[in-house]
C-alpha cells in the first residue's frame, strides 16, 4: 500500500541520511576565488530582484564541496530559504524519470530499441506502432506538442489511455524537437506497465531510497513535506514577481508530473549527478552499470538542430551533452565536451563532468525569460568550470 502522506510504502525502510560526506572546496581541488565570484553573481541577482531565492551544490569524487542557500523561499510572509527547502525542478525532473527507464533496461525488462507498443499495444494508435523507447527519450518520437489533462494526476489508468491516444506531428525519427511534456508521460506509463507499480513509487524504491536521497528528491511530494517547498514566481514586464498559479498548489506537488513536477534540494541533485559522474555508483551503492551510464549520456542525435531550441542539443537518453558546438544551453561554453545535464525552464540547471568527477546544481525560484536566462546560466556554469583544478 502506498501512503502518499508519509512517502513510505508499507514494510519499506526509507534511508534518510544524506549520502555524501562533506569536504572543503580546496580539499576537492576547487579554486576558491572563482567560487566566491559565483556566490557574488547569485547574490547580485537576488539584490536586483531577478529571483527571490536560490540554492547551489557542488560535489566531486563522492564528496560535497559546497552547499549554499540564498534569499527567500517565499515572498509572502518573507520566508527565508533554508538548506532543507525543496525547489521545483521543472524539466530537471525528466532525468529522474528517465532513470526509471534506465533501471528497467538494466534489469533486463526493456531494451532501448524496444517499440513502446510492444509493452503497451494500444500505443500503436495513430501510426505510433514503430516508435522506440530511444526515440522517446531523445525527443525524436514525433509528438512534441501532445499533452495530458490534469485528470491523470490522480487517475493513472486515464494517464495510459491519454498517452496512447497521442497523435503524430511528423514521422518518428526524422526530426529532433524537444518533447516538453509528452515524452515523459509515455515513460511514466511505460514504467508502470513494466514494473507493475506507480511510477513515483518505482523511482523512489529503485533509485532514490537505495542512494539515500529519499528526503532530498521527490517525484510526487507527500503532504507532510509541502511546507518545505519554495514558492515559484515569474516576473511581469516591469520585473515584479508574481506567484505561478498552478505550480504552487498541493495537487500539483502531490502529482509528481514526470516531465516537470519533481522537487529537490540542490545537494540532492548534485548527489544524483555524482552517480552518473561516477558511472553508476555512489559511495558503494550501485544502481547502474558503467556501460549503461556511458550509453545514455553519449550524443545520440549528432549535430541535428533541435527544433524546439534552435541549436544542436546533442541529446542522450534523458540528458544532453556539451559537445563541441559553439553554443549549448546551460552546460557552460568552456565545459568539457563530455559534460552532460539538463535544465528546468527559466530557473535551473544540473550537470556533471565525467572528466573531472564534478557535479553541480543551481536552482532558483523565478521562471526567467531569455535572453537573460540563458546568459546567466552560461556565466554560472563557466564560473564553476573555471574553479576546477
Amino acid at each position: 500500500m502506498n501512503d502518499m502522506a508519509t512517502g513510505k510504502k508499507s514494510g519499506d525502510a526509507v534511508h534518510l541520511m544524506y549520502p555524501l560526506a562533506s569536504a572543503t572546496p580546496k580539499q576537492l581541488g576547487f579554486h576558491e576565488p572563482a567560487l566566491a565570484k559565483l556566490r557574488g553573481v547569485i547574490q547580485k541577482h537576488i539584490t536586483d530582484g531577478r529571483y527571490p531565492g536560490a540554492q547551489i551544490a557542488l560535489a566531486r569524487h563522492g564528496q560535497l564541496a559546497l552547499f549554499e542557500t540564498f534569499g527567500q523561499a517565499s515572498i509572502e510572509g518573507n520566508k527565508a530559504a533554508s538548506d532543507d527547502t525543496l525547489w521545483l525542478l521543472f524539466s530537471n525532473t525528466k532525468v529522474v524519470t528517465a532513470m526509471g527507464i534506465w533501471a528497467l533496461v538494466e534489469d533486463g525488462l526493456l531494451t532501448f530499441n524496444d517499440r513502446v507498443a510492444e509493452h503497451m499495444p494500444e500505443f500503436a494508435q495513430h501510426g505510433k506502432g514503430d516508435i522506440t523507447i530511444a526515440q522517446v527519450l531523445s525527443h525524436r518520437a514525433g509528438f512534441p506538442s501532445q499533452n495530458v489533462t490534469p485528470a491523470v494526476w490522480t487517475d493513472h489508468a486515464e494517464m495510459r489511455k491519454q498517452v496512447c491516444n497521442f497523435t503524430l506531428e511528423w514521422t518518428p525519427g526524422t526530426r529532433l524537437h524537444y518533447h516538453g511534456r509528452s515524452a515523459l508521460w509515455v515513460a511514466a506509463a511505460l514504467i508502470e506497465t513494466v514494473s507493475g507499480i506507480d511510477y513515483r513509487d518505482f523511482l523512489r524504491q529503485r533509485i532514490l531510497e537505495p542512494l539515500g536521497l529519499a528526503r532530498d528528491i521527490y517525484v510526487g511530494m507527500p503532504d507532510t513535506e509541502h511546507t518545505r517547498a519554495a514558492s515559484m514566481y515569474e516576473p511581469d514586464a516591469s520585473g515584479k514577481q508574481h506567484a505561478l498559479k498552478d505550480e504552487n498548489t498541493a495537487p500539483f506537488r502531490r502529482a509528481g508530473v514526470p516531465s516537470s513536477g519533481g522537487y529537490a534540494t540542490a545537494r540532492g541533485m548534485a548527489a544524483l549527478y555524482q552517480v552518473m559522474a561516477n558511472f553508476g555508483t555512489l559511495n558503494g551503492a550501485r544502481v547502474f552499470s558503467r556501460r549503461l551510464v556511458e550509453f545514455v549520456t553519449r550524443n545520440h542525435t549528432g549535430d541535428m538542430v533541435d527544433g524546439g531550441m534552435g541549436l544542436p542539443m546533442h541529446r542522450g537518453l534523458g540528458v544532453h551533452t556539451r559537445g563541441v558546438s559553439d553554443k549549448i544551453r546551460g552546460l557552460g561554453a568552456i565545459g568539457s565536451p563530455r559534460t552532460f545535464g539538463h535544465g528546468g525552464v527559466g530557473t535551473s540547471y544540473c550537470w556533471a563532468d565525467p572528466d573531472s568527477g564534478v557535479s553541480f546544481t543551481y536552482i532558483s525560484n523565478s521562471r526567467q525569460p531569455d535572453p537573460w536566462h540563458s546568459r546567466r546560466l552560461d556565466v554560472v556554469a563557466n564560473l564553476v568550470h573555471s574553479a576546477i583544478d
